[in-house]
């Protein structure tokens, strides 16, 4: 008896011996959120000392891209496969259409909790939830206080869809939580995780996946929300719809701020790895009614230009260099088997267990270990659409547009006005890096943080007194357009005459990217919150299957609703300009 009690407490001790050597991981999500709406990509206009402070503590991912829209990316992050092979490329997941990420993918709180961690969600889910084994506690998590939709009021907790169907998307786990209402969400999801990080049990590696709202447009009534108090901060920027996103960042940016002091105060920092990503480019020149800004890249979300699909991105961790920028070419669809890589040394020895995916473990790169993991990456193919990117080495190929070419120009504000500046002190002073400081993490001197920020700093100056040597790219149905986007980031100079046998063997590399057929399923009336206590529920648990070639009037396809299809522009003569300081 004695001897079978030894064995069983080395058995738990070999268990606890192997799970606390593994690292913490907390992943920040943005949604939105522009290449320029971060300051330590150069814009003065607002600063986001904490995002910041973090970054150039870190490794800045410089040539980091994702999709063009939500769903697509975080499908991506979640199984490591591009969209394209999973079939989650086409446009986003609707509140009202019943399909989800497959359930035969494997996602990564489902690899952690192998590894023995404590899987927590916050914040967006929006992968699925018409029947109840696509939401996040069926797939890995062991906790999720959010919601399952696309976007919501950030106070009210309500999301609108297509048909103009409104309904409450507030829970936790699986239960609708009322007790919410008028609390702003940002800061909901920044004390869910704080609270989770303070009870967490540290015998246990945590995996916190911190999604959040901001900085989503909520509603059409009401695009852009923050505090009124937040919001008076950035009275000196004129236009007032840009004032309140802002406010929204600032939110953001303390949200970083405190996720890393809880950290710090539960003693796990130095055990933690922290990625910061944006899920999408920023919505600017009032996609969406929002104000982001890719500047000086061009396009916005949902186009496959680098606004929207080259993302802002850093990782922080005390196993990685300090204070360095990665030119290595990486995609969302890597974090899955990157983290695996960071918390086992061996994965690359498992040939099962990264079997299938399309991401690459870029642990090795990130140390600064090997130079890159990429000859060529797909960005996009969606034959539906018509609209394919590819990057190879320093060269990208575009072919297609969105909204017609609607949004294929290049949107501001600037924010390098000399009536703004960027003061450095800020950064220095901010609770990330006073609290890294404290726990004797380095810090980069003002002088480097300054280096650092020019470096990175993107301008659109390829064709600046040098127009008539410069091709513009003005994509048509026929058209492929060549870019070299490490010379030209911002897609001036249009490459494909010049240099035909790239532009050929750019396009028969890409040719070879099939997408699988798009998921996408019509809308299903029955879905309408006002028959479900009016919040969005799984509701397909509750009425009986669709049959595959059902016509009735319950259903509606989106494409064949022609005001569906282009909903966000509120008035259908709008054309985005330059956003006014």
């Amino acid at each position: 008896m004695n001897f079978k009690i030894f064995i069983l407490y080395f058995c738990v001790l070999i268990k606890y011996s192997y799970t606390a050597q593994k690292k913490n991981v907390v992943v920040i999500v943005a949604d939105d959120l522009g290449w320029n709406d971060v300051s330590f990509h150069g814009s003065n206009q607002f600063l986001t000392p904490n995002i910041d402070a973090l970054a150039y503590s870190g490794v800045i991912l410089h040539n980091y891209y994702v999709l063009p829209l939500c769903s697509p990316s975080r499908s991506a992050f979640m199984t490591g496969v591009h969209p394209i092979h999973s079939g989650m490329y086409h446009r986003v997941l609707l509140a009202n259409t019943p399909y989800g990420l497959p359930l035969d993918l494997k996602i990564l709180p489902q690899y952690l909790k192998e590894y023995g961690y404590k899987t927590r969600a916050v914040g967006k889910w929006h992968l699925g939830h018409y029947k109840k084994v696509y939401t996040p506690t069926y797939r890995g998590f062991d906790s999720h206080f959010g919601y399952w939709t696309s976007h919501e009021d950030y106070y009210h907790h309500d999301e609108i869809d297509l048909m103009s169907t409104k309904g409450y998307d507030f829970r936790r786990g699986m239960n609708t939580t009322w007790n919410h209402d008028g609390q702003y969400a940002t800061d909901l999801f920044t004390q869910e995780s704080v609270d989770i990080i303070s009870s967490h049990n540290t015998s246990e590696p945590l995996f916190l996946y911190l999604a959040h709202l901001a900085c989503h447009s909520a509603n059409p009534r009401q695009p852009l929300q923050a505090p009124p108090e937040i919001i008076e901060k950035f009275s000196y920027i004129k236009n007032k719809q840009r004032r309140i996103f802002a406010a929204m960042v600032w939110k953001l940016d303390e949200s970083v701020g405190k996720v890393v002091q809880a950290l710090a105060d539960k003693n796990m920092l130095e055990d933690t790895i922290i990625i910061f990503t944006t899920d999408n480019g920023g919505p600017a020149a009032g996609f969406n009614q929002n104000q982001a800004s890719n500047w000086p890249l061009r396009g916005v979300k949902d186009t496959i230009w680098e606004g929207g699909v080259r993302g802002a991105s850093f990782v922080w961790s005390a196993d990685l260099p300090h204070s360095k920028v990665s030119n290595a070419l990486m995609h969302i669809q890597d974090w899955l088997p990157t983290i695996l890589g960071a918390v086992d040394e061996n994965v690359e020895k498992n040939s099962t267990l990264l079997e299938g995916l399309d991401g690459r473990n870029m642990w090795p790169v990130l140390k600064g270990d090997k130079d890159s993991e990429y000859d060529e990456l797909i960005i996009q193919r969606d034959l539906v659409r018509g609209i394919s990117a590819l990057r190879k080495n320093n060269w990208k190929v575009v072919k297609g547009n969105t909204y017609k070419g609607l949004y294929d120009k290049w949107y501001g504000p600037t924010g390098r006005e000399k009536n703004y500046s960027y003061n450095v002190t800020t950064i220095s002073s901010s609770p990330v890096a006073e609290t890294l400081t404290k726990h004797n993490f380095p810090i980069p001197s003002k002088e480097k943080m300054t280096e650092i920020r020019a470096n990175i700093t993107l301008s659109c100056d390829y064709c600046k007194g040098n127009e008539t040597l410069c091709t513009p790219c003005t994509i048509s149905s026929d058209k492929i357009c060549l870019f070299d986007v490490s010379l030209d980031p911002c897609e001036e100079n249009n490459l494909a005459a010049k240099y035909p046998d790239v532009l050929a063997n750019m396009t028969k590399i890409m040719s070879k990217y099939v997408p699988v057929a798009p998921l996408n399923k019509p809308i299903d009336l029955r879905a309408d919150p006002i028959r479900w206590n009016r919040t969005w529920v799984n509701w397909m648990d509750y009425v009986s299957e669709i049959p595959a070639s059902s016509t009735a009037s319950e259903m509606i396809i989106v494409d064949e609703v022609p005001k569906l299809q282009f909903l966000h522009l509120q008035n259908p003569k709008f054309s985005p300009k330059y956003t006014a300081e």
